[in-house]
C-alpha cells in the first residue's frame, strides 16, 4: 500500500500513515488502506494490541486534504463526511485496544482520527485541534460528537468554536490526551503500554472495550446489564480458568484468547 503500512510483532501492530511531504494528511486512498488494514488486524489472532501513528514527528495526521473542498457539492460533502464516520466507528469499535500515539500535529480529520481510538498518548511536540472554522465549514468525521463526550460540552466547543491548537499538555489537562511523552523516547514508552496489555487475556481486552462502549448513553441500569452480560462472557472462556489457575500458582498465565 502506498500510504500506509503495518510491522505486527510479539502481538502488537504499528500501524503508521506515511504522508509525510503532506503532514500525513488524510485523502481518499488513506482511508481506504486504513480500512482494509483494520479489517485484517481484526481477524489476525495474532495481533492483540494496534497502535496507530503518523511517519516523522512533525504530524501524526494534519488533517485532511483540503486541496478537494473547493469543488464538492454539499451531496459530496454528506458522502464523505459519512464514509469517514464509518471508518472511523470501525476503528473505534475494534475488539482491540487501539492506541493513537500522537506525534506532532493532530487536526482536523487527523484529531477525529485520533479520538476514534481507545487511547491518546502524545509526544511532548503533539499538537490536538479542530480548525474546520477557519474553512468556513465544521468537524465531519465525527468530531463534533466524540470530542464532547471525551471532555464535556464546554472544553468541546472551546476548540470547535475556535479553531485553535491545544499543546499536548493542555490536551492531557482537558482530557484528550491520556498521557504525554518526551519525544526522544516516545515510541518506546507507547509500546511498553502496548506491551502491558498484551500480557492480559485477549477476552477480558475485548469485552472490557465492548461493556465500555455499549454502554455508553443508556441508563445506568441498562448499563450495568451490558456489564454483566460481558462479565458472563469472559467466565465462559478458557483464559478465564487459566488465569485464575495462574493466580493461584502464582505463576505468569498463558492467555490464548478462548
Amino acid at each position: 500500500m502506498p500510504f500506509v503500512h503495518f510491522d505486527l510483532n510479539e502481538n502488537i501492530a504499528i500501524v503508521t500513515i506515511a504522508r509525510q511531504d503532506k503532514m500525513n494528511a488524510l485523502n481518499p486512498v488513506i482511508m481506504d488502506e486504513l480500512e482494509s488494514i483494520f479489517c485484517a488486524l481484526e481477524k489476525n489472532d495474532a495481533c492483540r494490541v494496534i497502535i496507530l501513528t503518523g511517519a516523522g514527528e512533525k504530524a501524526f495526521v494534519a488533517g485532511a486534504d483540503i486541496n478537494q473542498f473547493p469543488t464538492i457539492t454539499p451531496d459530496e460533502a454528506m458522502k464523505i463526511s459519512r464514509h469517514g464516520q464509518k471508518l472511523f466507528t470501525k476503528i473505534e469499535r475494534s475488539t482491540k485496544p487501539v492506541i493513537a500515539a500522537v506525534n506532532g500535529y493532530a487536526l482536523g480529520g487527523g484529531c477525529e482520527l485520533a479520538l476514534a481510538c481507545h487511547l491518546r498518548y502524545a509526544s511532548e511536540n503533539a499538537f490536538f485541534g479542530q480548525p474546520e472554522v477557519n474553512l468556513g465549514v465544521i468537524a465531519g468525521y465525527g468530531g463534533t460528537q466524540r470530542l464532547p463526550r471525551l471532555i464535556g460540552t464546554g472544553n468541546a466547543l472551546d476548540l470547535l468554536l475556535s479553531g485553535r491548537m491545544v499543546s499536548a499538555q493542555e490536551a492531557k489537562e482537558m482530557g484528550i490526551a491520556n498521557k504525554v511523552f518526551p519525544l526522544a523516547t516516545f515510541m518506546e514508552d507507547v509500546l511498553k503500554v502496548a506491551k502491558l496489555m498484551v500480557q492480559k487475556g485477549p477476552l477480558a481486552l475485548k469485552y472490557a472495550l465492548k461493556s465500555v462502549y455499549e454502554g455508553q448513553g443508556l441508563p445506568i441500569e441498562k448499563a450495568l446489564e451490558v456489564e454483566a452480560q460481558m462479565f458472563k462472557e469472559v467466565f465462559n472462556s478458557q483464559d478465564r480458568v487459566e488465569g485464575c489457575a495462574a493466580f493461584i500458582e502464582k505463576r505468569k498465565p498463558l492467555f490464548k484468547g478462548n
